[in-house]
């Protein structure tokens, strides 16, 4: 008679287990939660608020999803690769080199698990000189000091290939391999006559100079846009706006690479409409978190993404 109580008494309590762990694994409807992790950026840039807020978001629309600080772009894809995340923020640039398997990606060869989601906002390729240099055109930039961004990066990347567009090498110059974060203390300090970075406007590290000193962004003008999109497809023609830093009283004509959204295969055509659905639905959420969600927009939610396969889900929403 104890043993039969006693084996009730487990039996109940196995039971209750299991409705435990059914509740945690499971969402209100039934369905198995959806553990989504978003791989950003550094908590000081772009990605890292626009991830969180897309975290938020998901979270509000049945996902239970998490922004994770991470080194950006060519940190983002190996994370993505080795399945560590679902989803992540990343340059079209980079990812371009990751299926193709060319820069920084060519030793280990393609990554085939990527897809598209979204094209988020445009990253813009800048040069920035103190307007007391005189530096005016990249041409200008021979002979001097040029902080190229961190060796290896995506931003050094950009570098050269614009420098490359005007003729420019690294025998012309004297390049020096530092963050822009970095780079940016040198220009303030006088150790570097230009400092590169590819980033959504306004920076906050530029901004931080400009409301120092009076700068410049060195234009590229149309002929050279078009002859970089030609052989790089993921640049897009850009204009920076006056206004944008302060003291900066004229539009400068650029380029950019798009920051894009980018999955791995553990997010299937279901869930990827979902997501993208969600993101689309609450883009003001996306703005109030950073100045640069005003410029995701479902118009251009494809640009810059004719390389990659898309989600099918997401192409659902998006088209």
């Amino acid at each position: 008679m104890k043993l039969t109580k006693l084996f009730k008494r487990v039996a109940t309590a196995l039971c209750a287990v299991a409705l435990a762990v059914g509740v945690a694994g499971c969402g209100g409807n039934g369905e198995k939660e959806q553990f989504i992790n978003i791989a950003t950026g550094g908590t000081a840039g772009t990605y890292y608020p626009i991830g969180g807020a897309i975290a938020e978001i998901l979270n509000k629309n049945g996902m239970n999803a998490s922004a994770q600080s991470t080194g950006a772009s060519v940190a983002n894809i190996n994370m993505l690769k080795d399945k560590q995340v679902e989803l992540a923020i990343v340059q079209n640039d980079i990812t371009y080199y990751a299926v193709n398997g060319k820069e920084m990606f060519e030793e280990g060869g393609k990554i085939e698990n990527l897809s598209g989601i979204a094209s988020l906002y445009p990253e813009t390729c800048q040069f920035i000189v103190m307007d007391a240099a005189g530096i005016k055109n990249i041409s200008d930039l021979k002979g001097k000091r040029v902080a190229v961004g961190a060796a290896g990066s995506g931003a050094e990347a950009n570098a050269r290939q614009i420098l490359e567009a005007y003729g420019i090498t690294y025998d012309d110059i004297d390049e020096q391999f530092l963050s822009f974060a970095e780079g940016a203390y040198a220009l303030k300090d006088g150790t570097v006559d230009a400092a590169f970075l590819t980033a959504g406007y306004p920076t906050a590290s530029v901004q931080d100079i400009s409301s120092q000193n009076k700068i410049r962004i060195l234009p590229i003008d149309d002929e050279h846009a078009k002859m970089l999109a030609e052989k790089y497809p993921f640049y897009t023609k850009t204009t920076v706006p006056a206004g944008t830093y302060q003291g900066f009283d004229e539009d400068v004509t650029s380029v950019s690479v798009m920051a894009i959204l980018v999955a791995n295969d553990k997010i299937d055509a279901a869930l990827g409409e979902k997501v993208t659905k969600a993101i689309f639905d609450n883009l003001d959420k996306i703005s109030a978190a950073h100045a640069a969600g005003k410029n995701i927009k479902k118009e251009n939610a494809l640009a810059g993404m004719d390389f990659i396969k898309m989600n099918e889900g997401a192409t659902k929403i998006l088209k």
